[in-house]
């Protein structure tokens, strides 16, 4: 059977950089991986950045974003069931940050998939940061995700003080109680500066299993309150494009922002960005592709289409 990890956690939470880590840990091990990455929006800007990972023992795979949640399910599925003739030692899933838990476990049960995979690693990534407040149905996905997980890995610990971090267990297990979960106890949480993980933490997270539990699904079914718009090809330099989305978060007109990410070229170099609330994060890459993509609730799509690309979206081109 071709063990199945789920690297999870809420949008910005940190995902797709462990997930860098926890691969060439599998790699250096001798294992033969295949990753499956999808996110929240039709263009993923995640994918690229695993590109360096792709070889003899890696082979990375993409679900597109941005269809109806029954249609999600069946592509989920045809991937499964393709990449189980690959003759993978394990499977990583890293999903979107709004992913309903029910989807990987109620997948994996279902025939032909159960003659061939079985559920490996449950890891939930949680910002040492946590921002508050949050929505009901932010505060639902945070939640139930952990609620799952064998084991919860705290980012960005490095960043964060002894202050930070207790209030953001507190807040995760807040969230908890709210959709009738019980609190994460102390040894199901991993707080380390990722940069300081030894090859026993990698063990424990590769041997860390799921936790069954139950809790309350606080939403409805159906379509999330969360949205996503790209942007291609935008004309800005950095200073330029760091200054607009800064203003994404400081005036209400736009909607709730709660990630903004992708690549932009400058001078000849590539980058890398990523922001929060908190903070933006640019960083060089190798050459890339062109997009910014801006996830929140409530998107002025006519707003943050004229900041950023100073057209309405009827005329502008994706």
């Amino acid at each position: 059977m071709i063990k199945v990890d789920l690297i999870t956690g809420f949008l910005g939470a940190g995902k797709t950089t462990f997930l860098l880590r926890y691969a060439r840990y599998l790699m250096a091990q001798g294992m033969k991986i295949g990753i499956l990455v999808y996110d929240h929006g039709a263009v993923n800007v995640d994918m690229p950045l695993l590109k360096e990972l792709r070889g003899d023992q890696c082979e990375l795979e993409m679900l597109a974003g941005g269809c109806d949640p029954e249609c999600h399910k069946r592509r989920f599925r045809t991937k499964l069931i393709a990449m189980g003739m690959s003759g993978y030692d394990r499977v990583i899933i890293e999903p979107s940050g709004v992913f309903d838990m029910d989807e990987f476990f109620d997948t994996l049960h279902e025939s032909p998939i159960d003659r061939w995979y079985e559920a490996g690693s449950v890891i939930a990534i949680v910002d040492a940061k946590l921002h508050a407040p949050m929505t009901e149905e932010e505060e639902f996905f945070l939640a139930s995700q952990a609620a799952g997980a064998g084991c919860v890995l705290l980012s960005r610990v490095q960043l964060a003080t002894e202050e930070e971090i207790g209030a953001a267990i507190a807040h995760l297990n807040r969230a908890m109680e709210h959709i009738h979960g019980t609190p994460v106890p102390e040894n199901r949480i991993l707080c380390r500066d990722w940069a300081k993980l030894s090859d026993e933490d990698f063990r424990r997270l590769m041997d860390c299993s799921s936790y069954p539990t139950d809790y309350m699904k606080t939403i409805a079914g159906g379509r999330s309150e969360f949205q996503s718009l790209s942007f291609l090809e935008l004309p800005l330099g950095r200073k330029e494009l760091e200054r607009r989305i800064r203003l994404l978060y400081t005036q209400p007109k736009y909607g709730r922002i709660l990630r903004v990410k992708g690549f932009f070229p400058e001078n000849g170099r590539w980058y890398q960005l990523n922001a929060t609330i908190d903070e933006t994060n640019v960083e060089e890459v190798p050459e890339n592709r062109s997009a910014i993509t801006v996830i929140g609730a409530d998107l002025n799509e006519n707003e943050i289409s004229i900041l950023l690309t100073g057209k309405t979206p009827e005329h502008r081109i994706l």
